[in-house]
């Protein structure tokens, strides 16, 4: 059958879905750009100290624990549910679900707050571990209390996503995907004005009780205005419901919400995996930093890209799903495919040419070293990879749990996460050398995502048959695309060589060639889909 037959694959579909992922992709662009900023920013006022680490890594545990008990999770299961719920009984059906979901994980969600809260002494112990003897006693003492004051982040994240899903259920994606922007933008103003009023560049040794206090409650007033914005959307798509409780009442909402459990490690491997890479990268001085760094471009790039195109198709493969139009949901999988490479291409062809000038620029203030910027490029070469894989992994849970199947998705999750602890441990044991152990950290959430993506693309396979998974006719227009941009590349890696430019220049350098490759692959798709290569 055609790649554009059935009901999953109509032009009409596509072009919504060509739309949806676009408009994911510009604001998610936004709203991890000013992420990436926010840890550059952390980076220059903290700089490459242990106060630094403890801050990266204690005020990111409430989205990890979030994370374990719903996280993604609650966009990838409760979506398809609403999507169902609205079709057999309206609007009234999908607030209902919506409702007694939100009771539930509402109620989970403040037992996990008070719990990281009551905790927050042993977690804030194996953050400190990397910290020379005379300074960890007071290290322990501020991420205990770091911890604290950003517990209750955990009931925020869960009512950020609900919201999420409510406005994702009905197709509106922008402001879901661009409200994280202004959490963003409080949290950079929260931290230049603790450096203002504290100082820059201090460490566990020199740093007041206070600072770590004005830290706390800086960043979970800025999850809280990021929740607003989210709750603002959801009442736009008529979705803002106050939490219902009496579960067993709703067939879907207990399915819904039993999913989700037997989903627990979709969503717990990789916060578990965050969690170990801090401690072993917090051994490193300025290590958690450049984790992040790497990281957070590592997931934006796969936001914008890959994860972009799944978060939009989400919907369209649950309605075939639900139609049980297994031809059309075939054809929504290829297209799917097809434009996530696509849009994964672009940006790991530039990163891998432009990874060493990118850390640099990424390179701020007490960052700017170069023994840590070496250790960026090192780690942004292997995130140019990474974003690819990413969000193929991502694209194919999607389609699974479109599909309500949670079993593909638990088990790729368990074998990503085995397979990348492995290394993480075996860092500990094989090197101390500090660009070594940030590189081979990478390199273990890179094999922990081929993993996973193998996984569940070999699952849909055998769903999708006697479909085809993949159409042989996309190879030629995406190889031709990145053909295209290659003279961009090679005469901006050119300028960067000759030139020696300082920093404002190369950042002209890197956008200009940027733009124009871009541009050309554009180019380059739209010639071919004319000439009908695309059939």
């Amino acid at each position: 059958m055609d790649s554009s037959a059935g009901g999953g694959g109509s032009a009409n579909s596509r072009g919504r879905m060509q739309r949806a992922a676009a408009s994911v992709a510009v604001w998610t662009l936004l709203s991890r750009a000013t992420g990436m900023a926010r840890v550059l920013v952390i980076g220059a006022v903290l700089g490459p100290t242990y106060l630094a680490n403890v801050f990266q890594a204690g005020y990111t545990l409430p989205n990890y624990v979030f994370t374990i008990f719903a996280g993604p999770m609650v966009a990838m299961v409760v979506v398809p549910s609403v999507v169902r719920a609205s079709a057999d009984a309206g609007t009234a059906g999908a607030r209902d679900v919506l409702g007694r979901v939100s009771g539930r994980l509402l109620t989970i969600a403040g037992v996990c707050a008070a719990a990281l809260a009551l905790l927050s002494p042993v977690l804030g112990w194996s953050l400190v571990l990397g910290v020379p003897g005379p300074d960890r006693d007071r290290a322990w003492l501020l991420a205990a209390v770091l911890i604290m004051f950003v517990a209750p982040q955990i009931v925020l994240y869960t009512i950020i996503s609900l919201a999420v899903a409510a406005q994702q259920s009905s197709g509106r994606f922008a402001l879901a995907a661009g409200a994280p922007t202004f959490e963003s933008i409080a949290t950079i103003a929260m931290v230049l004005i603790v450096g203002r009023v504290f100082g820059t560049g201090l460490d566990v040794g020199d740093s007041p009780l206070a600072m770590v206090v004005w830290l706390g409650v800086g960043s979970t007033a800025a999850v809280a205005v990021h929740t607003g914005l989210q709750l603002y959307g959801a009442a736009r798509v008529g979705l803002l419901v106050a939490p219902r409780w009496g579960l067993h009442r709703s067939p879907v909402a207990q399915d819904c919400v039993r999913r989700m459990t037997r989903s627990t490690p979709v969503a717990a491997a990789p916060a578990a995996t965050d969690y170990l890479l801090a401690v072993i990268a917090a051994t490193v001085p300025g290590g958690v930093l450049v984790i992040q760094l790497a990281s957070q471009l590592f997931y934006a790039l796969s936001y914008v890209a890959g994860r972009a195109v799944s978060m939009a198709a989400l919907p369209r493969l649950a309605r075939a799903a639900a139609d049980a139009d297994w031809p059309g949901f075939a054809a929504a999988w290829r297209q799917c495919l097809y434009y996530a490479t696509l849009a994964a291409l672009p940006p790991l062809c530039l990163l891998l040419a432009f990874a060493g000038p990118t850390a640099d620029l990424l390179s701020n203030g007490q960052l700017h070293q170069q023994a840590l910027v070496d250790e960026l490029t090192a780690c942004l070469l292997i995130a140019a990879i990474g974003q690819l894989v990413s969000g193929l992994h991502d694209l194919g849970r999607r389609a699974l749990f479109a599909r309500l199947d949670d079993r593909g998705p638990r088990r790729a999750s368990i074998l990503g996460f085995a397979a990348g602890t492995v290394i993480a441990v075996a860092t500990v044991f094989l090197t101390s050398d500090p660009k070594l152990t940030l590189v081979m950290l990478m390199i273990s959430i890179l094999v922990g995502e081929v993993v996973s993506a193998a996984t569940v693309i070999n699952r849909l396979r055998r769903h999708i048959r006697p479909e085809h998974l993949v159409d042989p006719r996309h190879g030629v227009p995406a190889l031709l695309a990145t053909l295209a941009m290659l003279p961009a590349i090679a005469a901006g890696y050119w300028l960067l060589q000759h030139l020696a430019p300082d920093r404002l220049t190369t950042l002209a350098v890197l956008t200009a060639t940027g733009t124009v490759a871009v541009a050309l692959f554009a180019a380059a798709i739209l010639l071919g889909r004319r000439r009908g290569s695309l059939g």
